[in-house]
């Protein structure tokens, strides 16, 4: 009985050490990829960091220390107009990053070829960001400030958020030069594309929907050849108002050649939708923690 509750005890425990592992190993990368690539090569790709890339470039200003002034005060902005429900860990990573870039400023750039520079320090942004994520926290930064726009004005926030790494960009893009500005539309696009494959995952399954007259055989085929659970929808013809079953099916990308010509044997009239589907939690695929 003692061991049982003490199990129960730990593993919240751990998942929640592990969360903070995630934000200060997350957050780190994002402070050194920020140093060695972005900063050395005057790529402002958005955000506190590209504020900081500006400052430095027009005043020599520490950017650990413009990031640290403007992320404090959004974070305290943030709590007030919006609860946030991070909590301390978005406070840690708030704060971790400018300490990072502040004892890896010395360091020395892996790189002076802007592209290179854009490339890799989008994906490193975007990993730190993604891993960040996956501690269930963020950065804080200017995400926080277009969650308010988006709030107060009705603004959606996909929109709050490209206004201000638009106008970061633009800032940046007449503060050194254009090419430069759009080496940083370069960085802040890998940085979206790595934040979503770190969330996300490699894998890519497909979601089917299946209308056909041959129900029964396309059901008996998915379930015996094709190793997949299956749902049956209740549908109407749009222009009969008959009722008709459509088959539901989620199967790995693998899984996928073989579905569509099993059904294509029974019926080659069915009527078949595929949709991409990111991620699929349950038995069968990925296993959904808590």
């Amino acid at each position: 009985m003692g061991k049982r509750v003490r199990n129960t005890i730990q593993i919240p425990l751990v998942e929640k050490l592990l969360s903070y592992i995630y934000v200060l190993v997350g957050a780190g990368i994002v402070a050194v990829s920020f140093n060695v690539l972005l900063l050395p090569n005057e790529i402002a790709s958005g955000g506190v960091s590209g504020i900081s890339t500006i400052l430095h470039g027009l005043f020599g200003w520490e950017p650990a220390y413009v990031q640290w002034s403007l992320n404090i005060p959004l974070f305290i902005a943030g709590v007030i107009f919006l609860g946030y429900q991070y909590g301390i860990k978005t406070l840690i990573g708030t704060l971790f990053v400018p300490f990072v870039v502040f004892l890896t400023k010395d360091s020395e750039p892996w790189t002076l070829n802007p592209m290179l520079a854009a490339l890799f320090g989008g994906i490193g942004i975007g990993l730190g960001i993604g891993i960040v994520f996956r501690g269930n926290a963020s950065t804080g930064g200017t995400d926080l400030a277009a969650q308010i726009i988006s709030k107060y004005t009705g603004i959606s926030l996909g929109k709050s958020v490209a206004l201000i790494d638009g106008l970061i960009v633009i800032s940046a893009s007449i503060v050194f030069d254009i090419e430069k500005g759009l080496f940083a539309l370069i960085g802040l696009y890998l940085t979206s594309k790595t934040i979503d494959l770190v969330q996300i995952g490699w894998s890519r399954s497909k979601m089917v929907l299946i209308i056909t007259n041959e129900e029964e055989k396309v059901k008996r085929a998915i379930l015996e050849q094709i190793d997949r659970g299956l749902t049956k929808l209740k549908a109407y013809g749009g222009y009969t108002d008959q009722e008709r079953n459509t088959i539901m099916v989620v199967v790995d990308q693998s899984e996928f050649t073989g579905l569509k010509q099993a059904v294509r044997n029974i019926d080659p009239n069915a009527f078949v939708i595929v949709v991409d589907a990111s991620e699929v939690l349950g038995q069968g695929f990925k296993t959904i923690h808590r």
